[in-house]
Protein backbone atom coordinates (compact mmCIF):
# COMPACT_ATOMS: atom_id res chain seq x y z
CA UNK A 1 0.00 0.00 0.00
CA UNK A 2 1.54 3.62 -0.88
CA UNK A 3 1.83 5.51 1.92
CA UNK A 4 -1.31 8.18 3.26
CA UNK A 5 -0.49 12.01 2.53
CA UNK A 6 0.52 13.30 5.94
CA UNK A 7 -2.94 14.07 7.81
CA UNK A 8 -3.54 16.94 10.23
CA UNK A 9 -5.16 15.46 13.39
CA UNK A 10 -7.28 17.56 16.42
CA UNK A 11 -7.15 14.65 18.76
CA UNK A 12 -9.72 16.20 21.53
CA UNK A 13 -9.18 14.80 25.19
CA UNK A 14 -12.05 14.22 27.94
CA UNK A 15 -11.83 16.33 30.63
CA UNK A 16 -11.54 13.21 32.89
CA UNK A 17 -11.49 9.61 32.88
CA UNK A 18 -10.15 6.66 31.46
CA UNK A 19 -10.02 7.29 27.84
CA UNK A 20 -7.93 10.66 29.15
CA UNK A 21 -4.40 8.44 28.86
CA UNK A 22 -5.48 6.41 26.11
CA UNK A 23 -5.71 9.62 24.14
CA UNK A 24 -2.14 11.29 25.01
CA UNK A 25 -1.10 7.66 24.11
CA UNK A 26 -2.79 8.10 20.43
CA UNK A 27 -1.95 11.72 20.27
CA UNK A 28 2.01 10.27 20.31
CA UNK A 29 0.93 7.64 18.19
CA UNK A 30 0.13 9.69 15.31
CA UNK A 31 3.07 12.02 15.73
CA UNK A 32 4.99 9.32 15.55
CA UNK A 33 3.30 7.90 12.37
CA UNK A 34 4.04 11.40 10.57
CA UNK A 35 0.51 13.19 11.33
CA UNK A 36 0.69 16.86 11.88
CA UNK A 37 -1.47 16.41 15.63
CA UNK A 38 -2.71 18.87 17.53
CA UNK A 39 -4.43 18.13 21.06
CA UNK A 40 -7.44 19.60 22.57
CA UNK A 41 -6.39 19.80 26.49
CA UNK A 42 -9.67 19.52 27.98
CA UNK A 43 -8.55 18.55 31.35
CA UNK A 44 -6.99 22.34 31.54
CA UNK A 45 -11.55 22.96 32.39
CA UNK A 46 -12.03 20.25 34.81
CA UNK A 47 -10.83 22.93 37.85
CA UNK A 48 -13.71 25.39 36.74
CA UNK A 49 -16.27 22.65 35.64
CA UNK A 50 -15.43 20.61 39.45
CA UNK A 51 -16.26 24.70 40.94
CA UNK A 52 -19.82 24.53 39.91
CA UNK A 53 -20.84 21.84 41.85
CA UNK A 54 -19.85 24.05 45.00
CA UNK A 55 -22.07 26.79 44.60
CA UNK A 56 -24.42 25.30 46.91
CA UNK A 57 -27.67 25.33 43.72
CA UNK A 58 -30.36 23.88 42.94
CA UNK A 59 -30.27 20.57 41.12
CA UNK A 60 -31.86 22.17 38.13
CA UNK A 61 -29.87 25.31 38.19
CA UNK A 62 -26.78 23.34 38.29
CA UNK A 63 -27.65 21.04 35.27
CA UNK A 64 -28.12 24.28 33.04
CA UNK A 65 -24.58 25.62 34.56
CA UNK A 66 -23.38 22.21 33.55
CA UNK A 67 -24.79 22.27 30.17
CA UNK A 68 -23.80 26.04 29.09
CA UNK A 69 -20.14 25.43 30.50
CA UNK A 70 -19.78 22.06 28.21
CA UNK A 71 -21.14 23.85 25.17
CA UNK A 72 -18.58 26.89 25.90
CA UNK A 73 -16.13 24.08 25.90
CA UNK A 74 -17.17 23.10 22.91
CA UNK A 75 -17.28 26.11 21.24
CA UNK A 76 -13.41 26.02 22.05
CA UNK A 77 -13.16 22.99 20.44
CA UNK A 78 -14.43 24.27 17.68
CA UNK A 79 -12.41 27.65 17.56
CA UNK A 80 -9.13 25.10 17.60
CA UNK A 81 -10.23 23.26 14.63
CA UNK A 82 -10.48 26.74 12.88
CA UNK A 83 -6.97 27.61 13.16
CA UNK A 84 -5.53 24.12 13.20
CA UNK A 85 -7.34 23.28 9.89
CA UNK A 86 -7.70 19.69 10.42
CA UNK A 87 -8.34 16.88 7.97
CA UNK A 88 -10.03 15.07 11.03
CA UNK A 89 -10.80 15.83 14.88
CA UNK A 90 -10.17 12.04 16.75
CA UNK A 91 -12.54 12.59 20.03
CA UNK A 92 -12.37 10.10 23.34
CA UNK A 93 -14.68 8.76 24.86
CA UNK A 94 -16.34 11.40 26.98
CA UNK A 95 -14.47 13.90 25.05
CA UNK A 96 -16.67 17.44 25.64
CA UNK A 97 -17.92 17.79 21.73
CA UNK A 98 -21.31 18.69 21.33
CA UNK A 99 -24.13 17.39 19.02
CA UNK A 100 -24.10 21.00 17.48
CA UNK A 101 -20.00 20.84 17.29
CA UNK A 102 -19.83 17.65 15.24
CA UNK A 103 -22.81 19.24 12.99
CA UNK A 104 -20.65 22.08 12.49
CA UNK A 105 -17.39 20.07 11.35
CA UNK A 106 -19.54 18.15 8.87
CA UNK A 107 -20.72 20.77 7.17
CA UNK A 108 -17.38 22.33 7.03
CA UNK A 109 -15.90 19.09 5.99
CA UNK A 110 -14.18 17.88 9.05
CA UNK A 111 -14.08 14.15 9.13
CA UNK A 112 -14.88 13.40 12.70
CA UNK A 113 -14.13 9.91 14.26
CA UNK A 114 -14.39 8.45 18.06
CA UNK A 115 -12.71 6.02 19.97
CA UNK A 116 -15.18 4.69 22.29
CA UNK A 117 -13.07 2.48 24.65
CA UNK A 118 -16.03 2.22 27.27
CA UNK A 119 -18.77 -0.89 28.37
CA UNK A 120 -21.63 0.50 25.89
CA UNK A 121 -23.71 -0.78 28.50
CA UNK A 122 -22.82 1.57 31.31
CA UNK A 123 -22.18 4.48 29.01
CA UNK A 124 -24.91 4.79 27.03
CA UNK A 125 -24.40 8.66 26.06
CA UNK A 126 -23.37 6.70 22.81
CA UNK A 127 -26.82 6.15 21.44
CA UNK A 128 -27.13 10.40 21.17
CA UNK A 129 -23.96 10.61 19.55
CA UNK A 130 -22.76 7.58 17.53
CA UNK A 131 -24.96 8.65 14.17
CA UNK A 132 -23.24 12.23 13.87
CA UNK A 133 -19.81 10.84 13.63
CA UNK A 134 -18.57 9.70 10.41
CA UNK A 135 -16.24 7.04 11.85
CA UNK A 136 -16.90 5.16 15.15
CA UNK A 137 -14.32 2.92 16.57
CA UNK A 138 -14.91 0.66 20.26
CA UNK A 139 -13.65 -1.90 21.68
CA UNK A 140 -16.87 -4.37 21.87
CA UNK A 141 -18.37 -6.34 18.89
CA UNK A 142 -21.95 -8.29 19.48
CA UNK A 143 -24.43 -7.01 20.57
CA UNK A 144 -23.00 -3.35 19.50
CA UNK A 145 -21.61 -3.67 16.62
CA UNK A 146 -25.81 -5.13 15.96
CA UNK A 147 -26.94 -1.92 18.37
CA UNK A 148 -24.89 0.43 16.26
CA UNK A 149 -26.19 -0.32 13.01
CA UNK A 150 -30.25 0.05 14.17
CA UNK A 151 -28.95 3.32 14.94
CA UNK A 152 -27.67 4.58 11.77
CA UNK A 153 -23.90 4.27 12.24
CA UNK A 154 -22.50 3.25 9.39
CA UNK A 155 -18.56 3.24 9.99
CA UNK A 156 -17.72 0.99 12.53
CA UNK A 157 -14.40 -0.82 13.36
CA UNK A 158 -13.67 -3.08 16.53
CA UNK A 159 -10.60 -1.54 17.37
CA UNK A 160 -9.11 -3.22 20.96
CA UNK A 161 -6.92 -1.07 23.61
CA UNK A 162 -3.34 -1.82 23.37
CA UNK A 163 0.08 -0.16 25.15
CA UNK A 164 2.71 2.42 24.75
CA UNK A 165 6.17 0.37 24.74
CA UNK A 166 8.17 4.10 25.17
CA UNK A 167 5.92 4.17 28.68
CA UNK A 168 5.31 0.26 29.27
CA UNK A 169 8.25 -1.15 29.47
CA UNK A 170 10.44 -3.48 31.60
CA UNK A 171 12.74 -1.63 34.18
CA UNK A 172 15.83 -2.46 35.97
CA UNK A 173 14.21 -1.84 39.75
CA UNK A 174 16.97 -1.15 42.93
CA UNK A 175 16.99 -3.18 45.71
CA UNK A 176 15.24 -0.11 47.39
CA UNK A 177 12.86 -0.17 44.85
CA UNK A 178 11.61 -3.63 44.45
CA UNK A 179 11.51 -3.52 48.45
CA UNK A 180 9.10 -0.64 47.86
CA UNK A 181 6.80 -1.94 44.90
CA UNK A 182 7.39 -5.33 45.23
CA UNK A 183 5.09 -8.43 46.43
CA UNK A 184 3.87 -11.40 45.75
CA UNK A 185 0.30 -10.64 44.46
CA UNK A 186 -0.71 -6.86 43.78
CA UNK A 187 -3.25 -5.39 41.98
CA UNK A 188 -3.54 -1.47 40.55
CA UNK A 189 -6.74 0.04 40.04
CA UNK A 190 -9.73 1.13 41.48
CA UNK A 191 -11.98 -0.39 44.30
CA UNK A 192 -15.06 -1.68 42.17
CA UNK A 193 -17.13 -3.71 44.18
CA UNK A 194 -16.66 -6.86 42.74
CA UNK A 195 -12.77 -6.25 44.14
CA UNK A 196 -13.89 -5.36 47.41
CA UNK A 197 -14.87 -8.73 48.21
CA UNK A 198 -12.65 -10.82 46.23
CA UNK A 199 -9.32 -9.58 47.65
CA UNK A 200 -10.92 -9.78 51.38
CA UNK A 201 -10.88 -13.91 49.76
CA UNK A 202 -6.66 -13.49 49.65
CA UNK A 203 -5.69 -13.44 53.04
CA UNK A 204 -3.32 -16.84 52.80
CA UNK A 205 -1.10 -13.98 49.99
CA UNK A 206 1.23 -11.11 50.58
CA UNK A 207 -0.81 -9.16 48.42
CA UNK A 208 -0.46 -5.44 48.11
CA UNK A 209 -2.92 -2.84 46.78
CA UNK A 210 -2.56 0.25 44.98
CA UNK A 211 -4.77 3.14 43.56
CA UNK A 212 -7.67 4.44 44.70
CA UNK A 213 -11.41 4.70 45.57
CA UNK A 214 -11.02 2.25 48.20
CA UNK A 215 -12.34 4.16 50.98
CA UNK A 216 -14.15 2.68 53.28
CA UNK A 217 -12.88 -0.91 53.26
CA UNK A 218 -11.19 -1.77 56.44
CA UNK A 219 -10.58 -5.48 56.28
CA UNK A 220 -7.92 -4.15 53.14
CA UNK A 221 -6.92 -1.59 54.88
CA UNK A 222 -3.57 -3.34 55.88
CA UNK A 223 -2.68 -3.76 52.26
CA UNK A 224 -3.25 -0.40 50.74
CA UNK A 225 -0.22 1.68 49.78
CA UNK A 226 0.21 5.05 49.74
CA UNK A 227 -3.22 5.58 51.76
CA UNK A 228 -5.13 4.90 49.27
CA UNK A 229 -4.14 7.63 46.62
CA UNK A 230 -4.16 7.35 43.30
CA UNK A 231 -1.13 5.89 41.55
CA UNK A 232 0.73 7.39 38.41
CA UNK A 233 1.35 5.99 35.29
CA UNK A 234 5.50 5.60 36.60
CA UNK A 235 4.68 4.40 39.80
CA UNK A 236 2.13 1.78 38.38
CA UNK A 237 5.02 0.54 35.78
CA UNK A 238 7.60 0.22 38.52
CA UNK A 239 4.54 -1.82 40.72
CA UNK A 240 3.95 -4.54 37.44
CA UNK A 241 7.78 -4.73 37.09
CA UNK A 242 8.46 -5.57 41.17
CA UNK A 243 5.12 -8.00 41.69
CA UNK A 244 5.76 -11.74 41.12
CA UNK A 245 1.97 -12.18 40.04
CA UNK A 246 0.00 -9.32 38.83
CA UNK A 247 -3.38 -9.85 39.31
CA UNK A 248 -5.64 -8.33 36.52
CA UNK A 249 -9.42 -8.56 37.53
CA UNK A 250 -11.92 -6.76 35.30
CA UNK A 251 -14.22 -4.31 36.91
CA UNK A 252 -17.47 -5.43 38.13
CA UNK A 253 -20.69 -3.25 39.79
CA UNK A 254 -22.44 -6.35 40.91
CA UNK A 255 -21.08 -7.18 44.31
CA UNK A 256 -22.57 -10.82 44.13
CA UNK A 257 -20.28 -11.50 40.58
CA UNK A 258 -16.36 -11.36 42.17
CA UNK A 259 -15.70 -13.08 38.75
CA UNK A 260 -17.30 -10.89 36.12
CA UNK A 261 -17.18 -12.36 32.68
CA UNK A 262 -17.20 -9.86 29.82
CA UNK A 263 -16.31 -9.32 26.23
CA UNK A 264 -13.85 -6.53 26.48
CA UNK A 265 -10.35 -6.81 26.77
CA UNK A 266 -8.85 -3.96 29.38
CA UNK A 267 -6.01 -1.60 29.02
CA UNK A 268 -4.19 -2.95 31.93
CA UNK A 269 -3.70 -6.95 30.03
CA UNK A 270 -1.81 -4.90 27.54
CA UNK A 271 0.06 -2.54 29.70
CA UNK A 272 1.27 -5.72 31.82
CA UNK A 273 2.27 -7.55 28.98
CA UNK A 274 4.35 -4.43 27.51
CA UNK A 275 6.12 -4.60 30.46
CA UNK A 276 7.05 -7.94 30.20
CA UNK A 277 5.33 -8.46 33.77
CA UNK A 278 3.57 -11.77 34.53
CA UNK A 279 -0.18 -11.57 35.09
CA UNK A 280 -2.48 -13.64 35.98
CA UNK A 281 -6.29 -11.99 34.06
CA UNK A 282 -9.89 -12.76 34.83
CA UNK A 283 -11.14 -14.35 31.82
CA UNK A 284 -13.17 -12.65 28.89
CA UNK A 285 -14.28 -13.60 25.56
CA UNK A 286 -12.26 -11.55 23.27
CA UNK A 287 -9.02 -12.26 25.36
CA UNK A 288 -8.26 -15.19 23.22
CA UNK A 289 -8.12 -12.24 19.85
CA UNK A 290 -5.37 -10.66 21.71
CA UNK A 291 -3.00 -13.07 23.45
CA UNK A 292 -3.07 -17.06 23.70
CA UNK A 293 -3.21 -19.28 26.78
CA UNK A 294 0.91 -19.69 26.78
CA UNK A 295 1.12 -16.02 26.82
CA UNK A 296 -1.58 -15.13 29.93
CA UNK A 297 -2.66 -16.80 33.05
CA UNK A 298 -6.42 -16.63 33.04
CA UNK A 299 -8.97 -17.51 36.11
CA UNK A 300 -12.38 -18.41 35.76
CA UNK A 301 -13.73 -18.12 39.74
CA UNK A 302 -11.83 -17.40 43.00
CA UNK A 303 -11.04 -20.73 43.77
CA UNK A 304 -9.13 -20.96 40.10
CA UNK A 305 -7.07 -17.59 40.60
CA UNK A 306 -6.32 -19.17 44.20
CA UNK A 307 -5.15 -22.21 42.66
CA UNK A 308 -3.35 -20.61 39.84
CA UNK A 309 -1.84 -17.94 42.63
CA UNK A 310 -0.10 -20.87 44.05
CA UNK A 311 0.89 -22.81 41.14
CA UNK A 312 2.43 -19.77 39.61
CA UNK A 313 4.13 -18.45 42.97
CA UNK A 314 6.11 -21.99 42.77
CA UNK A 315 6.86 -21.90 39.68
CA UNK A 316 8.95 -18.82 38.64
CA UNK A 317 10.53 -19.66 35.56
CA UNK A 318 6.89 -20.77 33.93
CA UNK A 319 5.92 -16.58 34.89
CA UNK A 320 9.02 -15.34 33.20
CA UNK A 321 8.54 -18.34 30.20
CA UNK A 322 4.93 -16.78 29.89
CA UNK A 323 5.60 -12.90 30.49
CA UNK A 324 8.36 -12.61 27.53
CA UNK A 325 5.75 -14.51 25.23
CA UNK A 326 3.16 -11.60 26.30
CA UNK A 327 5.81 -9.21 25.83
CA UNK A 328 6.69 -10.42 22.47
CA UNK A 329 2.99 -10.40 21.63
CA UNK A 330 2.29 -7.09 22.43
CA UNK A 331 5.16 -5.74 20.56
CA UNK A 332 4.26 -7.24 17.73
CA UNK A 333 0.78 -6.46 17.28
CA UNK A 334 -0.60 -4.30 20.15
CA UNK A 335 1.22 -0.57 19.83
CA UNK A 336 -1.02 2.72 19.98
CA UNK A 337 0.59 3.20 16.60
CA UNK A 338 -0.69 -0.12 15.03
CA UNK A 339 -3.96 1.11 16.45
CA UNK A 340 -3.61 4.31 15.10
CA UNK A 341 -2.39 2.85 11.11
CA UNK A 342 -5.50 0.56 10.98
CA UNK A 343 -7.99 3.06 12.07
CA UNK A 344 -6.43 5.17 9.41
CA UNK A 345 -5.91 2.80 6.92
CA UNK A 346 -9.81 2.08 8.04
CA UNK A 347 -10.72 5.40 7.07
CA UNK A 348 -8.79 5.62 3.73
CA UNK A 349 -10.74 2.91 2.51
CA UNK A 350 -13.58 4.54 3.02
CA UNK A 351 -12.60 8.24 2.19
CA UNK A 352 -9.76 7.41 -0.78
CA UNK A 353 -9.86 11.52 -0.68
CA UNK A 354 -8.80 11.69 3.13
CA UNK A 355 -5.88 14.12 3.39
CA UNK A 356 -5.90 15.48 0.61
CA UNK A 357 -8.55 17.89 0.73
CA UNK A 358 -8.66 21.52 -0.58
CA UNK A 359 -6.70 22.96 2.44
CA UNK A 360 -3.41 21.54 0.67
CA UNK A 361 -3.22 23.50 -2.29
CA UNK A 362 -1.10 26.12 -1.17
CA UNK A 363 2.74 24.76 -2.00
CA UNK A 364 6.02 25.82 -0.50
CA UNK A 365 6.83 26.33 -4.54
CA UNK A 366 4.43 29.83 -3.78
CA UNK A 367 6.40 30.92 -1.40
CA UNK A 368 9.55 33.51 -1.77
CA UNK A 369 12.89 32.30 -3.02
CA UNK A 370 14.49 33.64 -0.42
CA UNK A 371 12.39 31.78 2.54
CA UNK A 372 12.30 28.76 0.24
CA UNK A 373 15.90 28.66 0.63
CA UNK A 374 15.82 28.78 4.66
CA UNK A 375 12.97 26.59 5.46
CA UNK A 376 14.62 23.67 4.76
CA UNK A 377 16.40 23.52 8.20
CA UNK A 378 13.21 24.61 9.54
CA UNK A 379 11.63 21.23 8.13
CA UNK A 380 14.20 19.27 9.75
CA UNK A 381 13.30 20.43 12.73
CA UNK A 382 9.27 19.85 12.55
CA UNK A 383 10.13 16.55 11.05
CA UNK A 384 8.45 17.22 8.25
CA UNK A 385 9.21 16.39 4.42
CA UNK A 386 10.49 18.36 1.78
CA UNK A 387 7.51 18.39 -0.27
CA UNK A 388 5.34 19.33 2.26
CA UNK A 389 2.23 21.87 2.01
CA UNK A 390 2.53 25.23 3.35
CA UNK A 391 -0.43 24.85 5.68
CA UNK A 392 1.49 21.84 7.19
CA UNK A 393 4.28 24.25 8.17
CA UNK A 394 2.00 26.60 9.61
CA UNK A 395 -0.08 24.25 11.08
CA UNK A 396 3.66 22.18 13.03
CA UNK A 397 4.94 26.12 13.71
CA UNK A 398 1.73 26.77 15.80
CA UNK A 399 1.97 23.38 17.34
CA UNK A 400 5.22 24.10 19.06
CA UNK A 401 6.25 25.71 22.97
CA UNK A 402 8.19 28.61 23.67
CA UNK A 403 10.04 31.39 21.74
CA UNK A 404 9.39 31.92 18.09
CA UNK A 405 12.23 32.27 15.56
CA UNK A 406 12.56 34.64 13.22
CA UNK A 407 11.70 32.40 10.57
CA UNK A 408 8.97 30.68 12.31
CA UNK A 409 7.21 34.28 13.08
CA UNK A 410 8.15 35.32 9.32
CA UNK A 411 5.93 31.76 8.25
CA UNK A 412 3.02 32.56 10.65
CA UNK A 413 2.84 36.68 9.09
CA UNK A 414 3.02 34.98 5.87
CA UNK A 415 0.02 32.80 6.20
CA UNK A 416 -1.87 35.76 7.64
CA UNK A 417 -1.62 37.42 5.13
CA UNK A 418 -2.80 34.69 2.20
CA UNK A 419 -5.61 34.64 4.50
CA UNK A 420 -6.63 38.20 4.60
CA UNK A 421 -5.12 39.23 0.40
CA UNK A 422 -4.46 35.88 -1.22
CA UNK A 423 -8.22 34.22 -1.22
CA UNK A 424 -6.94 31.09 0.70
Amino acid sequence: MSPRPLARILVVLPMYGGSLPVGRYCAKALSELGHLVDVFEAPDFYGAFSALKNLRVTSDRLDYLEHAFLQTVSQAILAKAETFEPDMVLAMAQAPVSLQALKRLRRDGVATAMWFVEDHRIFTYWQAFAPHYDFFAVIQKEPFLSRLAAAGVENVLYLPLAADPDIHRPLELTPAERRTYGSDLSFVGAGYPNRRLAFRELDEFDLRIWGGDWDGEVPLAPRLQLGGRRVDTGESVRVFNATKINLNLHSGLDPACLVPYGDFVNPRTFELAMCGAFQLVSDRELLPEVFGGDEVAVFRDMPGLKKAARHYLAHPDERAAMAGRARERALRDHTYAARMRTLFEWIASRRPDFGAGVRREAALSDLPAGIRAELGGLLSELGLPGDSAFADVVAAVRARQGRLTDLETTVLFLDEWRKQYGGR
